[in-house]
């Protein structure tokens, strides 16, 4: 199905929901959102998304997960 099948069938849906509008793209920034805020493996999101990497996740999702900030001081600090 290519993308303006997929406007057509959200503009469709948003008239006979009585939504406010709705883009694909915010509702691709959700569904990305949401399932980092779950706890989901970046590089599911990433391939979930369509990316060949993490990069794109990490660097507009990556803040969203719930134990980003302590993993990467794990990850990155030094033992002491």
């Amino acid at each position: 199905m290519g993308q303006g099948c997929l406007s057509s069938a959200l503009e469709s849906a948003v008239e006979t929901g009585s939504l406010s509008d709705v883009t694909l793209h915010e509702l691709r920034h959700t569904y990305a959102s949401t399932m980092v805020q779950n706890g989901a493996p970046l590089i599911i999101v990433a391939q979930a998304l369509g990316h060949s990497d993490t990069r794109m996740v990490e660097k507009h999702y990556a803040h969203l997960a719930p134990s980003y900030v302590a993993d990467t001081i794990r990850r990155l600090a030094p033992d002491i």
